[in-house]
Formats: structure tokens, C-alpha cells, sequence
């Protein structure tokens, strides 16, 4: 069986790529988890074209996700290196919502011919998680046909809740602004349940120069599909606009401290929250709990400053970060650092 990359040039489907970058230990990687080819409906570029986008943009992964098709995973060990991770996954297109498979098996094709009144979804989230991999609800709030999801997020471990430019005037946008309400509204009872979803965010790539806008940073042992996986699962994640935009968050109190996806046993103490941003001139930062918007304020015109806040685990039991730009669209999201 052979399949195509470029016009003109064949692969055998048997050379997949490795699952693994040497020599990259602990740290952030920078990827992008929604990703189309030709192989897709409306994709434009090839897999060769998509790689040098991503190195371009700044990235360290991307995870393949032809609609309905492994037919792109066999060319994909071509443009790897010690650079550039990619996780073979899938956009399971549904008549009633559209998910994302990361991490499945070589040429492994999820079924996606239901719809939410089939009861079938459920089986198929388990044949994934069996493999390895992860499931994501995908651009939750689209205003097409089969796009809008309405599938219940249980048995999802993450949802995307921005997919592609924040804002923009073409008909098929998704509606990021509905997508992360929803999120944050099921973050405090998801917390005190035990069990709370993280967010992640993507690109949607079809068209040239998509690629990155947005992406998911990630904390990870290493760059490798388990670990970056693991790193999205465990919430250890946050959304950036593009790579000049750098984020850290942290909660400390006393000598302990936790950073996004992270718990923090805190008691009766006060916490000590710090965000310190780059990348986003006269933007401004917020800071969410489970009571709302609690702190708000002004980055000067370099981009880059620092914002403090206290906070006790009796007010809340998670806080989180946004950084919008001038503009009032979203340049950086975090995942919360949950309070005990």
C-alpha cells in the first residue's frame, strides 16, 4: 500500500515517525494538535509544506488530523527530526460533532459514521484511550452543519476551546468566546468532583500561514508522544496566540509552590499568584475563579509586566489566567492551578 505527500513522490504507509526526539528533556514545548493536509476537505498543503510551517512558527509538535483518514501517517518520517515531534491522530467527523484522536496507531481509522442518538461515541473514546491516545472535543461552538458539538463531554479528557484566529468575519469561525465560557463554568464543580477537563487550543490549519495561530504550550518530561500527551491530560498546559507570546504562571505560599494543572495545599494560608508576560503590548490580564473575573490589569506598550495577586482556597478552589490584546482578543489562556 503506498500513499501520497507530494505530487508525484510515494511513500510506503510501513515508515512511520518515531514517537520520540532525542536529547529533549523536561520542559515547554510549543505544538499545534489540529492540523489538516490535502488529504482533507479544504486542506491546501502537503505534509512537507505543513512541517516547514511549524518550524517556522516556532514549534516543537503537531499532531496529523486528516478528517476521517490515516492516509498522510506514512509521510510524516520524512520531515521529522531532532526538532519537530508529530503525533499521528485523527479528526473523527461526526453527523452531530467533530473530535480529535491523538496518539492512535499507524494507519488506525476511528469510525465516525453516528451521530449522538446512536449511543456509539462512547465505544469509540474507549478504543482510542486502549491505544493510547487522547480525546478531544473538538471547536465545540461552529456554525455549520455537524460541526456544532453535541455530544456530552464526559469520557472526553480535553476540550478545545479555541480553535483557530480568535475572531474573524468568515462564516465557518468558531465561536471561541462561547467555547471557553462553557469551560469555565464546568471548571468549580468539576474540581470539587475530583475530575476537571483542561482546555487546549489549535490552529485548525487547512490554508497556508494558519499553522500555530494558536497553540498549545506544554510541560512534559520529554519530547515524546507519551509525554506531550500526558502533559495535555494532566492539564500542565497553556494557549498561546503565536510564539512571541511567553507566559508564566505560578501560586506559591510559604515555600511551596504549583504551576498550571498543578494543586497547591494551602489550608488556611494566603497565596501569593504571580503571571509574568511577554509578547502582547497594551494588552491586559486577567485573573478567573470560581467567583468570576477577580483582578484585571494594564500591560505597558513593551509587551511584558508582571501581575500579583492574593488569594485563599475558602475563595476558590482553582484560579486562572487570560492575556488579551489591545484589541480584546485572547493572546494567552491558561489551564488553573487548583487551590486545596
Amino acid at each position: 500500500m503506498t500513499m501520497g505527500d507530494e505530487a508525484g513522490k510515494w511513500l510506503p504507509v510501513s515508515q512511520f515517525p518515531l514517537r520520540r526526539v532525542a536529547d529533549r528533556g523536561r520542559g515547554w514545548y510549543r505544538g499545534d494538535c489540529h492540523v489538516h493536509s490535502v488529504a482533507s476537505h479544504g486542506g491546501e498543503l502537503t505534509p512537507a509544506e505543513l512541517a516547514a510551517g511549524a518550524r517556522a512558527a516556532g514549534l516543537d509538535f503537531l499532531a496529523t488530523t486528516e478528517h476521517n483518514s490515516a492516509e498522510t501517517h506514512g509521510a510524516w518520517s520524512r520531515h521529522t527530526g531532532n526538532d519537530l515531534l508529530v503525533i499521528l491522530g485523527q479528526e473523527v467527523v461526526t453527523r452531530t460533532g467533530h473530535w480529535l484522536a491523538l496518539g492512535v496507531r499507524p494507519d488506525q481509522v476511528v469510525d465516525w459514521r453516528y451521530g449522538v442518538r446512536d449511543n456509539r461515541v462512547d465505544g469509540r473514546l474507549e478504543e482510542v484511550h486502549r491505544a493510547g491516545g487522547l480525546c478531544v472535543a473538538a471547536h465545540p461552538h461552529v456554525p455549520y452543519a455537524s460541526g456544532t458539538f453535541m455530544y456530552p463531554y464526559q469520557g472526553f479528557d480535553v476540550v478545545e476551546v479555541w480553535d483557530g484566529p480568535w475572531r474573524s468575519d468568515v462564516p465557518w469561525q468558531a465561536d471561541n468566546e462561547a467555547a471557553l465560557a462553557e469551560w469555565g463554568r464546568s471548571l468549580a464543580a468539576e474540581i470539587h468532583q475530583g475530575r476537571w477537563r483542561p482546555a487546549i487550543g489549535n490552529s485548525d490549519t487547512h490554508l497556508e500561514g494558519q499553522i500555530g495561530t494558536p497553540h498549545t504550550v506544554v510541560l512534559a518530561d520529554e519530547l515524546s508522544v507519551e509525554a506531550i500527551l500526558a502533559g495535555v491530560r494532566a492539564g500542565r498546559s497553556w494557549i498561546a496566540a503565536s510564539h512571541a507570546v511567553g507566559l508564566s504562571f505560578t501560586v506559591s505560599a510559604g515555600d511551596r509552590s504549583a504551576g498550571i494543572g498543578e494543586q497547591l495545599k494551602i489550608g488556611d494560608e494566603l497565596a501569593v499568584v504571580r503571571v509574568d508576560v511577554r509578547g502582547v503590548p497594551c494588552g491586559t490580564v486577567s485573573l478567573h475563579t470560581e467567583r468570576g473575573k477577580v483582578c484585571s490589569e494594564s500591560l505597558p506598550d513593551t509587551g511584558s509586566g508582571t501581575v500579583e495577586w492574593q488569594i485563599s482556597a475558602e475563595e476558590s478552589a482553582f484560579i486562572r489566567t487570560e492575556v488579551r490584546d489591545v484589541k480584546g482578543h485572547m493572546a494567552a489562556l491558561s489551564n488553573p492551578v487548583v487551590l486545596a
